[in-house]
């Protein structure tokens, strides 16, 4: 057996194993979600099709089992309920719930139900004393029980691809959110392939029935269908549930390493009350949240030694060689690195009786000051000059 010919199959799998190794956890804490659920079955039961059909275990089952070709009735129960759950997860999205969507959901699973118990009863009526691994429908295509499981499981298949893609397709016009329009672009994909894989099956095992020998549709041809189906339908189902939470998270990594430099500027204060501690294993939006409340404590303690005079000098410095924006930005950071070192000196807030309140000024632009304090040295320089200028004034 040639290695090289199951790698095709390992890079689907490896894919749908570890997406249902990543939404496990979700299932965990939310597995009363109907969505969560079927998506975790969805995931498994794809999974499991392609563990089951690759080669060098539909010969490992024959063997541990000792029952030639048990590989069969597995891989299409898998797939079947792979369809059902297909099924049943578009109506989730495509309708609002209600008694009709229900009914309608429970008898497609009914219908498959029934399906997996034929295949299985049909297989254990056929004669099928010769283990083959990868020709099994069309070496098996004209053998009694055996010809209806197969037939059966294209059927199966068949029916669900089409109705699938048909109600993607009446579906797609009205769908508004990108990362949905995404996962159904993607699941007629993978519906359409399938419909090849069936196509290519019934070629192969029609050729058969008329004495012509075309298994090449069914052992070469239609495999890389299934595949392409597996991964593509998977990740129709994947891309509007990770989109929005994979692009949360990009957003907020950004922020929470934008905040950095502030953060790592006033954190030399003590906190007013002692905080939890979240380590890297933490969800990041919670150690986000926590960044942002630490920043802004200290801010409120640092208000009383904010120098508006200071403040309107490196505004000034930095709009001579930056834009407003930046500016102002670079002036926070210069006023809070000088309320710092004013906290920290010991001695009790300046008085700047007539000097206007800076704390709202500087609270509503921390991130411009902390994209600041990502550049030092080009906040030193502003405030250089804002010191310069002072001094230049009161000799003045």
């Amino acid at each position: 057996m040639n290695p090289s010919f199951h790698i095709p199959y390992i890079l689907p799998t490896a894919l749908l194993a570890l997406a249902l190794v990543l939404k496990f956890p979700t299932f965990l804490r939310a597995w009363r979600d109907p969505d969560v659920r079927a998506t975790t079955l969805l995931l498994t039961w794809a999974t499991a099709v392609l563990v089951v059909i690759t080669p060098v275990n539909i010969e490992r089952l024959n063997v541990l089992t000792g029952i030639p070709n048990i590989a069969a009735p597995w891989a299409y129960s898998f797939l079947t309920a792979f369809c059902a759950t297909g099924l049943t997860m578009i109506m989730r999205w495509r309708e609002e719930p209600s008694e009709r969507r229900r009914r309608r959901m429970r008898r497609v699973y009914w219908i498959y139900a029934g399906v997996i118990a034929a295949l299985w009863l049909t297989f254990l009526l056929a004669d099928v004393p010769t283990a083959r691994i990868y020709d099994l429908d069309t070496y098996y295509a004209g053998t009694p029980w055996m010809r209806e499981h197969i037939l059966l499981y294209i059927a199966a298949h068949m029916v669900s691809s089409l109705v699938a893609v048909s109600m993607l397709w009446k579906w797609f016009p009205e769908v508004a959110d990108r990362w949905l329009k995404s996962g159904v672009v993607f699941l007629q994909l993978g519906f359409a392939s399938g419909l090849v894989f069936d196509a290519a099956k019934l070629a192969a095992i029609s050729a058969r029935w008329s004495g012509r020998d075309w298994d090449v549709l069914s052992t070469q041809a239609a495999p890389p269908f299934a595949l392409l189906q597996a991964a593509f339908v998977a990740l129709g189902f994947l891309v509007p549930q990770a989109g929005p939470f994979l692009q949360k998270w990009i957003r907020d990594q950004r922020d929470y390493r934008r905040l950095a430099p502030l953060w790592r500027a006033v954190r030399v204060l003590a906190p007013a009350a002692a905080q939890a501690r979240f380590g890297w294993w933490a969800p990041l939006d919670l150690r986000l949240v926590q960044r942002q409340q630490r920043i802004h404590d200290a801010l409120r303690v640092l208000t009383p030694y904010f120098d508006a005079a200071l403040h309107r000098r490196a505004r000034q410095a930095a709009q001579a060689v930056h834009g407003s924006r930046k500016a102002e930005g670079i002036a926070g950071a210069v006023t809070i690195r000088a309320a710092i070192d004013a906290h920290r000196s010991g001695g009790p807030p300046p008085a700047h009786p007539h000097a206007p309140h800076l704390g709202p000024v500087v609270s509503d632009h921390i991130e411009d000051i902390a994209a600041a304090l990502h550049h030092p040295h080009t906040v030193e320089d502003v405030r250089r000059r804002a010191v310069t200028t002072e001094s230049a004034n009161s000799h003045a």
